[in-house]
C-alpha cells in the first residue's frame, strides 16, 4: 500500500532488501503454481475465502522446482462446519476433494475425490519471456507485479464456472445418494427389526407352548405322586393291621397253652393258627418290599417334578423377558445404549440343546408317571391279594376252632351224662351197703339165739346130754347163720369196694369236665373273642371308611408356588 501511495505521488521507489526478494520471489512461485491450477488471483483476503470455502490449507514438506528452489507443497483437507480465520501463506484454489462419509453399511463406495493436475510452478506464464527469473542477480520486482491478460481472466472465470458446476453436481449427486441411502437403510432397518421381532415373537410362541406342556406334565406328576403316596399310605396301613394280626394270632397260640390234661394235644386249630402266623409274616415282607419301592418311586417322581418345576420357572421367566423384549419399540420407554452388548455371548444352549433338554425332562416325567402308575396297579393288586390270603386263612382258622368248640362241646356234654349217672350209681350202692350192713346186725340176734340154746344145753345132767335131733339143728343153725354173716360182709366189702371206684371215676368225670370246660373257655371266650375284633376287608387293604364306593377319594392336586418371578402374570394357553 506504501509502494503504490509512492507511485501515484511521484515519491522515491522502494527497494526490498534481500529477505524481503526471497520471501516475494517464493510467494510468487507459489502463486505461478496456484494459477497454474485455478488460474485465477484472489485480490480479497485469504481469511474471507477460507471462510466462504471452509478449506483448511497448511504447508507440507518442501518440493524442489525445475530452478532448484524449495516450495511447500500445499495440502487440502475437506471442509469442516466452522473454520477459523487463516491470514497469510499461499491460497490454492482448487476444488473441494470429495471424501468418503462413514456410514454403518459397508456396501456404499464413496466417490473418488477430484485432484487438480500436478503443475511445475516453474512453468507459469512469464510476462517478461526474455527474461529468466531464476538467474541470479535478477530482480524479483517483475515476479511481484505481475498482471494477467483478459484471456486469462476469461479462463479464469470459466474455470470457475466449471469448478462450480462440477461441485454443485457432485454435492447434488451426493445428497441424492445420500438421500438414497438413508431411505435405503432406513428400510433396511425397519426390516431387520421387523425381522427380529417376528424372530422374538416365534421365540415367544415357542416357550409359551413348552410351558404349556410343562404346566401339564407337573400337574399330571403332582397327581400321579397324589396318588403313590395314598397307595403308600394305604399299603403301610395294611401293614399295621397285619401286626394287629399277627399278634392276635400268637395270643391265641399262647393262650391255647393254659389247656390242661388230656387238652393240651397238638389239634387242627393250632395247625391252622401256625400257618395263618406263616401267611401273615409272609406277607408283611411283600408289604415292606412293596413299601420300600414306593418310596423310591416317589424319589424319583420328586426328582423329575424338582426338574420340571425349575424347567418351568426358567420358561416363565424367558417368557416375561422375551414378551417384554417383543412389545419394544422406537418410542418404548427404558431404551438405552449399551455399548459392546452385542460382543457378549452369555448363551450357553442352542435351539437344539434347549429344545431337547425339555423334551428329555417332560419325557423322564413321563416315563417316572408311567412306571409309578404300574408301580400303583402291582400294590392295588398286592393289597387285594394279602386281603384275599388274609380272610381265607383267617375263615379257615376259624372253622378249625368252630369244629374244636363243637367237639369239646360234646364231650363235655358226655362227660356230664356219665357224672350224673355215677353219682346216681354211687348213691344206689351207698343204699346197697346200708341194707347189707342192715342185714348183717339182723343175724346177730338170732345167732345169739342159736349159740345161747347150746350153752343151755350143756348143762344138762349126765345122760341127758344126749346128742339128739335138736342139738344137731342148734348147731346147724349156728353155722348157717354164721356162714350168712361172712358172706353178708363178704358182699359188704364188695360194695365198698365198688362204691369207691364209682367214687374215684366221679373224680375222675370230675376233672374231665372240668378241663373241657377250660378249654371250651379258651377257644369259644377268649380266642374268638379277640378274632371277633378283626378288622374287616377295607382295613386289611389300607383304607379306613368307604367313599362313594371307592376306598379313597383324591382331592385336587396343588402346585407349589414358582419363585421365577412371573406370579401375578396371565396365564399363556
Amino acid at each position: 500500500a506504501n509502494h503504490h501511495s509512492r507511485r501515484q505521488h511521484g515519491g522515491p521507489r522502494w527497494t526490498p532488501d534481500s529477505n524481503t526478494v526471497a520471501t516475494m520471489y517464493g510467494r510468487c512461485c507459489t502463486t505461478d503454481l496456484e494459477t497454474r491450477c485455478s488460474s485465477v488471483n484472489l485480490p480479497w483476503r485469504p481469511s474471507t475465502y477460507y471462510k466462504v470455502a471452509g478449506v483448511n490449507t497448511t504447508l507440507g514438506p518442501y518440493t524442489k522446482n525445475l530452478c532448484g528452489r524449495q516450495y511447500p507443497v500445499m495440502t487440502s483437507y475437506p471442509p469442516m462446519t466452522s473454520c477459523t480465520a487463516v491470514s497469510g501463506g499461499p491460497i490454492i484454489n482448487c476444488p473441494v476433494p470429495s471424501y468418503p462419509v462413514m456410514h454403518s453399511c459397508p456396501a456404499i463406495t464413496p466417490r473418488p475425490p477430484i485432484n487438480c493436475p500436478v503443475v511445475n510452478p516453474c512453468s507459469v506464464i512469464d510476462p517478461c519471456p526474455t527474461m529468466d527469473p531464476c538467474a541470479p542477480g535478477t530482480s524479483n520486482r517483475i515476479a511481484l507485479f505481475s498482471r494477467y491478460t483478459p484471456g486469462e481472466w476469461v479462463e479464469s472465470n470459466h474455470n470457475n464456472y466449471k469448478q462450480s458446476d462440477c461441485s454443485r453436481h457432485n454435492a447434488e449427486k451426493l445428497r441424492e445418494d445420500t438421500s438414497r441411502l438413508i431411505q435405503d437403510k432406513a428400510q433396511l432397518t425397519r426390516k431387520i427389526q421387523n425381522d427380529t421381532s417376528a424372530n422374538i415373537g416365534q421365540r415367544v410362541e415357542d416357550i409359551s407352548f413348552w410351558k404349556s406342556e410343562l404346566d401339564h406334565e407337573l400337574d399330571q406328576m403332582i397327581m400321579e405322586i397324589h396318588a403313590l403316596g395314598q397307595v403308600k399310605r394305604r399299603v403301610e396301613k395294611a401293614l399295621e393291621e397285619t401286626d394287629a394280626h399277627l399278634q392276635m394270632v400268637q395270643e391265641c397260640l399262647y393262650h391255647r397253652e393254659k389247656r390242661m390234661g388230656i387238652d393240651l394235644v397238638h389239634d387242627e386249630v393250632e395247625t391252622q393258627l401256625l400257618e395263618e402266623m406263616r401267611i401273615i409274616k409272609c406277607i408283611q415282607e411283600r408289604l415292606k418290599r412293596g413299601i420300600e419301592r414306593a418310596a423310591e418311586q416317589l424319589a424319583n417322581n420328586r426328582a423329575a417334578q424338582h426338574e420340571l418345576e425349575r424347567d418351568l420357572c426358567d420358561k416363565c421367566s424367558a417368557y416375561w423377558i422375551d414378551d417384554k423384549a417383543h412389545q419394544m419399540k422406537n418410542t418404548s420407554d427404558g431404551i438405552n445404549y449399551y455399548c459392546g452388548i452385542e460382543q457378549v455371548n452369555a448363551t450357553i444352549t442352542n435351539p437344539g440343546s434347549w429344545l431337547k433338554y425339555t423334551e428329555e425332562n417332560i419325557l423322564r416325567s413321563q416315563c417316572e408317571r408311567a412306571a409309578s402308575s404300574r408301580l400303583r396297579d402291582e400294590l392295588e393288586k398286592l393289597l387285594a391279594a394279602t386281603s384275599e390270603e388274609l380272610w381265607k386263612q383267617f375263615n379257615n382258622v376259624n372253622l378249625a376252632f368252630t369244629h374244636r368248640i363243637f367237639e369239646i362241646g360234646d364231650a363235655k356234654k358226655k362227660l356230664q351224662m356219665h357224672l350224673a349217672k355215677v353219682l346216681q350209681e354211687i348213691f344206689q350202692m351207698e343204699c346197697t351197703i346200708e341194707e347189707l350192713k342192715m342185714a348183717i346186725r339182723q343175724k346177730e340176734a338170732p345167732m345169739k339165739v342159736a349159740q345161747t340154746r347150746l350153752e343151755e344145753r350143756i348143762k344138762r345132767p349126765n345122760m341127758e346130754l344126749c346128742c339128739d335131733q335138736p342139738q344137731h339143728r342148734l348147731v346147724c343153725e349156728v353155722y348157717t347163720i354164721d356162714a350168712t354173716i361172712q358172706t353178708l360182709k363178704q358182699r359188704l366189702q364188695e360194695s365198698q369196694n365198688a362204691l369207691q371206684l364209682l367214687v374215684q371215676t366221679k373224680s375222675v368225670l370230675e376233672y374231665d369236665i372240668a378241663v373241657k370246660a377250660n378249654s371250651l373257655f379258651i377257644d369259644q371266650e377268649k380266642c374268638m373273642g379277640m378274632r371277633r375284633t378283626l378288622p374287616n376287608t377295607p382295613r386289611l387293604i389300607g383304607c379306613t371308611q368307604l367313599n362313594a364306593g371307592h376306598y379313597c377319594a383324591r382331592p385336587p392336586p396343588e402346585k407349589k408356588p414358582c419363585n421365577c418371578g412371573c406370579k401375578g402374570k396371565k396365564k399363556v394357553t
